[in-house]
Formats: structure tokens, sequence, C-alpha cells
């Protein structure tokens, strides 16, 4: 089975605007659902079975995913185990004629943004791919956001990153100079070097750059 890659930047330089996904294996309720979502100017993309979408490139764009509970060879719910296996990370917003309390629980427990039972008012549904739209877009913003951060860290020299640790979990310069045996005037000049690179206005914003990449307190003993 092919799990959907992301497309490259360059295949997406003129691709920004969302899109939704459908899949379900009634042509008619693929058909209404794309009219739908073109009425609002949504970009749509429909699909008969789970098998056709697994073989796409997904556009690196906000996008969501709507998925019929009952599909031929791969379930709905199959399909979203199967989706978060390979850490593709798409909101989707589950419709069925055939839902019943455990189908709707486990689906939500699994992440779904929504379950919709057919027929369902179109309202409903586009209230349902705003949120979906709107949290893939808010995931996405944060991931590129510790992606950089990554970056900025993975530029900091061992004894950069020794330093940023110590400071971050509130060692004073004089206390960190003592701890790794350096003079306090060399860790000054460090934590300017650290607070460049990392981007940083102020220390209470390094110190949130630290918990968010997860950094913990060094110890002495880093070489420059």
């Amino acid at each position: 089975m092919v799990i959907g890659r992301a497309a490259s930047p360059s295949a997406l330089a003129n691709v920004e605007d969302p899109i939704v996904f459908i899949v379900d294996d009634d042509l008619s309720v693929r058909d209404s659902l794309s009219n739908l979502f073109r009425s609002v100017g949504l970009r749509n993309t429909a699909f008969g079975s789970a098998h056709e979408f697994l073989q796409q490139t997904l556009p690196d764009v906000p996008s969501c995913l709507i998925l019929d509970i009952r599909l031929p060879r791969l379930s709905g719910l199959d399909f979203q185990a199967e989706l978060a296996r390979a850490d593709i990370h798409i909101p989707i917003i589950f419709m069925t004629g055939h839902g019943d309390i455990p189908m709707t629980v486990r689906a939500m427990k699994a992440g779904a943004v929504d379950f919709l039972t057919k027929p369902f008012r179109d309202q409903d549904m586009l209230d349902a791919v705003t949120t979906a739209i709107e949290r893939d877009r808010t995931r996405r913003h944060e991931a590129r956001a510790v992606a950089n951060l990554r970056a900025a860290f993975a530029t900091l020299t061992p004894r950069e990153r020794q330093i940023m640790s110590l400071v971050t979990a509130g060692l004073m310069n004089k206390q960190v100079a003592a701890e790794i045996g350096v003079a306090e005037i060399t860790v000054k000049i460090h934590r300017g070097h650290i607070m460049r690179k990392m981007a940083a206005k102020s220390l209470p914003d390094l110190v949130r750059m630290a918990q968010i990449l997860g950094i913990k307190q060094a110890s002495g003993g880093a070489q420059t």
C-alpha cells in the first residue's frame, strides 16, 4: 500500500488555498459534496476508495478529509488508523448512514473532528470543514515554528547548547561560569551568541524556546 506523501515545494509554489478531500464509494455523495464545496469556493478532490486516496501526493497546504465510515477494502475507521501509523496528520470528518455510538466514540478518540450522520445539513458539513481546516492550519504553523527552532538550535556549538540549558534552567551567569569552569565574561559572550542565533528577544523568550525543544539542564564537562 502506498501512502500519500507531501509534494515538493516547487510543485506547490502556486498552491496555497486549502483543499478538502472526499472519500466515499457513492458517486452521488461525492458529486453532492464536491458541488457544495465549490459553491463556497473550497477546492476539493473526490475519491471512490481509501486506496485511491493513498495513491495521491498530498499538497502541503491546510486540508481535511471527509471520510465515509463504510468503504470497500478498507473501512473508514481502519483507514484513520492507517494514516496515524503513517504519521499523516490530516483532520478527519466522518460521515455515515449507519453510525452508532461505539463507532462515534472510537473515531473521536482517535482524533476525528466530527462525526456526521447522513443525511446531514449542508451547513453542518461546512461548519465541520471550517473547524478542521483551521485546526490543520494551526498545526502546520506550530510545526513550522518548531522546525525553525530546531534548525536554529542546530547552529549552536556544544558549549552554547550547554550554557543555554543552564541559563534557561534559571542559573545566573556567575553560577553558569562556576558550573562549567569558565570565566563569567566567557559565559556572557556565549550567551550573546545564543540570543542572536536563536533570535530570542529576551530571557523569557529563550526559556520558552527551551521548553518547546525539550532541552534539559546540562551539567559541566562539555567542550567548546
